[in-house]
């Protein structure tokens, strides 16, 4: 009677550092690795695993080091998700392949960990999303929020993800469209409405949108990576807007109007230029009760044009 033996991690653990060494030296690629069982794949720490992956998608060269990862049987066994992707959406219905997108937004996005992870699972909701119109036409309407539904049901605990770490990569599976739709005729309020959404994972998700920019197409690549950084510009300069203190108070209009018998109007509007100008000019002390522009305006009825 044969006895069963129990598996080990050796070999699965020597392919998947051979797969990190890769990402740092491509030439390593060509000493290729035996394909371990999955039930060695499975023996495998989870802790082990997160610091040779984590190696990998941060190295310089994570493309050769993600075939390697594949072509070993890892992603069978530790990332279905992704496993579906390779391959998946090319030939029959004239998409590009999912899988060497990824690869290539993994590669263009900032070697951060959280936005290399959030490359690498951005697209896992496509598999299950994926409609053929009438014309033939690919779609995959929703695939980021099922996709983060995947991270957040399936993923993220078999991967080890948890706290902050957990949140900014399923952030980044969810938003991952929101920066590519930013168009030049949003208002003030929309802008600032989105940057508000996004708060502190802003930063990430325009890098992971840059990465995520991969047509062949130079004149399509263009125009999309420069309406990120429009967006980017846009976003500080009205941050900044809003960093600054407000030289009056608020409601001083209304006192004015009040006070001086002055009905909104363009003639309003320039009082309270002429006040926000004298405050820039140090002729008058900035952020003061309302009482104090008042009385002030009072003294110099005739500079500002209420003595009539």
């Amino acid at each position: 009677m044969s006895v069963a033996h129990e598996a080990t991690p050796d070999r699965a653990i020597d392919a998947l550092t051979w797969a990190a060494e890769v990402a740092g030296d491509p030439t390593l690629l060509d000493q290729k690795r035996e394909r371990p069982t999955p039930a060695e794949w499975r023996s495998v720490p989870l802790p082990v695993f997160r610091e040779h992956m984590d190696r990998l998608l941060t190295s310089k060269h994570p493309e050769p080091g993600l075939d390697a990862v594949e072509s070993v049987g890892c992603l069978d066994a530790w990332l279905p998700e992704v496993a579906a992707m390779v391959g998946f959406g090319d030939n029959e219905w004239r998409h590009k392949d999912v899988w060497l997108h990824t690869k290539q937004v993994v590669k263009q996005s900032v070697p951060r960990i959280e936005v290399r992870w959030g490359a690498l699972l951005h697209d896992i909701g496509k598999p299950k999303t994926r409609r053929i119109d009438d014309h033939g036409n690919v779609t995959f309407h929703g695939h980021a929020e099922v996709g983060a539904a995947m991270f957040r049901k399936r993923v993220a605990e078999r991967l080890g993800f948890e706290g902050d770490q957990r949140e900014r990569v399923h952030f980044l599976i969810l938003h991952h469209l929101r920066a590519a739709q930013y168009d030049e005729d949003w208002t003030d309020a929309a802008v600032r409405r989105f940057y508000n959404q996004m708060t502190d994972g802003l930063r990430d998700l325009l890098d992971l949108s840059r990465a995520d920019i991969t047509t062949k197409r130079a004149e399509k690549r263009r125009r999309g990576v420069r309406q990120i950084s429009l967006l980017a510009k846009r976003i500080r300069d009205l941050q900044e807007e809003d960093r600054k203190v407000a030289p009056l108070p608020k409601g001083l209009g209304t006192e004015i109007m009040k006070e001086f018998g002055v009905p909104p109007s363009k003639r309003l509007g320039d009082l309270m230029k002429q006040l926000t100008a004298a405050t820039a000019a140090g002729e008058v002390e900035p952020e003061q009760p309302a009482k104090y522009y008042i009385d002030y305006l009072a003294a110099h009825r005739a500079a500002y044009g209420l003595d009539d």
